[in-house]
Formats: C-alpha cells, structure tokens, sequence
C-alpha cells in the first residue's frame, strides 16, 4: 500500500467517531461525519466558530465547564502533550451525552504547536437504545415525544422491580423528578419549546444511564428513574449526577441558552412497601425538595 496515494481527509470525513481540528484560539476549522452525528451539529454550523462558543461546552463529572478554564485540548495546545478524558458533551437539541474525548497538538513544519484536534467517541449504548424504543413501539408502551417508557409501562417495571427483590433479594431505588418551574417556562416561551425542554430532559436520562436501570414519563414534566443494584449513597449519587447533568444542559433559542433545572425525591425500596407506597413517599421527598428551594434531591 502507498500511503501517499491516500485521501486522509476523506478518511477522516468518514470515521464514525467525531473529530474536529482547532487552531490556537480554538477555532473550528475540519469538522467531520462522526462529529455531525454524534453532537447534531453540522460541520456549517461550527466551522469557523469557537469550540466553546455555545457549542459542545464540556462539563466533567462534577458538573465543572471545562471551557472557563483549560479543557483538554486546550491543555494540549499549551504544553504539545497528548490528553484523553471521559467528559459530557453539550448537544444540539439540548441534553448532555458522554464522551471519550482524545486530544493531540498540531504542528507546523517547524514542529511549532498551530492548533488541535479531538477524536471523541459517544459512550453511548446506542444499539440497546435503538432495540428499546422498537420494542416499547411495538408494545404500544413509548411516550412519543420523550421516545421513554410512558406510565403504564412504568408500573409494569416497578411491578417486576418489586417480584425480583421478593425473589432474589435485589435492591432498587426510584427517582422521582419534576422539572422546575416548567409552567412559566411553558407561558414565558411557548409550548413548541416546552416540548424541546421535555425531550432534552429525557434524552439526559437515556444517554447517562446504565443498560438495566429504566427511565420513564409519569406524566407532564414529572420523570421516574428505577435504579437497581444500588445502595443509599449510590442511589443519591446518580440522582444528582442527573440532576447536575439537566442543569448543565440547555437549548439555544433566539442566540440565548435557555435552560432548567429538575428536583428530586429519592428512596430505597423497603421490605413491606407496595408500588404506590414506594411511589407516594417519593412524590412526597420530591415536594420536600421544591419546598427546600428547588434544583436539589431529597432522599428518604
């Protein structure tokens, strides 16, 4: 094979991960495929703009922008070292998604540092998720805007949920979530929008969970999440490591960031409870939550 002979850049074009290049101020300048379908940005979109310009604004575990301080790849164009970190990334239509981004300097001929590129990959389960909503479709149990298990489908998972800690003396916890002030945000910008906000909410849940938890619409901007194999402490932490991630997610409507925040009531399924038992308390931490000022989990 002669590897002058080959097209790198249609190579690139065509990778199924993103990768984008960026020269010292960060600006885009090569955007390809994998970068349009894993962000929802097109490569007209972005070129020419600043990475951190409304756009992918990372967040790391902690809910943290990377882009008011050193990102990786800004790292990677200060000092010419090699970076690799597992970062959330902002998407398109609003909801964060996890990544593993890959940072590498770019350099003249002079071996001078010119600017960047990030090759990140979407740790997404993306074929179970497909195989989820087919299914939910066929059963006629998906809440069509939010593509989550509507709440039929929730009881029947809560139903099983309670059988197999009976059975096998599995744990589980349930989330209960509302997104905040969702009413005036409805009257403030228009119900077109509102829906946008419910599938970014959604998408969060979807992207950020494991294989065998299960996310569902209760109803309204009321959210349940049903968190097996956890305990107390886990559960609080995946409730706002959600919490954090909705927070730190947006839309961009009129060149303006548009976003919300969710309360939660968290619990631990218990030896003598029942579904609306279980459901009822927290419902009732949930409140305790919008009570204590909103944007925060209550467990119980």
């Amino acid at each position: 094979m002669e590897l002058q002979h080959l097209d790198f850049i249609g190579i690139l074009t065509e990778l199924y991960d993103g990768v984008y290049f960026v020269d010292r101020e960060r600006k885009i300048v090569y955007w390809n495929k994998g970068a349009e379908r894993i962000s929802g940005f097109s490569a007209a979109e972005v070129i020419g703009r600043g990475c951190f310009d409304n756009l992918l604004t990372h967040v790391d575990a902690e809910g943290n922008s990377l882009c008011r301080g050193f990102c990786p790849l800004a790292k990677t164009i200060a000092d010419g070292r090699h970076r690799e970190a597992e970062v959330f990334m902002h998407h398109k239509e609003g909801h964060r998604i996890p990544v593993l981004v890959r940072a590498s300097p770019l350099h003249d001929r002079d071996g001078q540092v010119v600017g960047g590129v990030e090759l990140f990959s979407d740790l997404r389960n993306i074929l179970a998720n497909n195989y989820r909503v087919k299914e939910l479709e066929r059963l006629a149990l998906l809440d069509n805007l939010t593509q989550l298990g509507n709440r039929t489908y929730l009881e029947r998972v809560i139903r099983v949920r309670f059988e197999e800690m009976k059975r096998l003396d599995g744990r589980f916890g349930l989330l209960f979530m509302d997104i905040d002030h969702f009413k005036n945000f409805n009257d403030t910008y228009g119900h077109d929008l509102g829906d946008r906000v419910l599938q970014f909410v959604a998408n969060c849940f979807i992207a950020n969970s494991r294989p065998f938890d299960f996310f569902g619409r209760w109803g309204g901007e009321e959210f349940i999440g049903l968190i097996r194999n956890v305990s107390q402490n886990e559960l609080i932490e995946v409730g706002n490591r959600i919490r954090m991630l909705i927070e730190q997610s947006y839309i961009i409507h009129n060149q303006r960031k548009l976003a919300v925040t969710i309360s939660l009531g968290a619990t631990m399924a218990q030896a003598g409870d029942t579904p609306e038992l279980l459901i009822k308390r927290a419902d009732n931490l949930l409140y305790r939550s919008k009570e204590l000022g909103r944007n925060c989990l209550t467990f119980g």
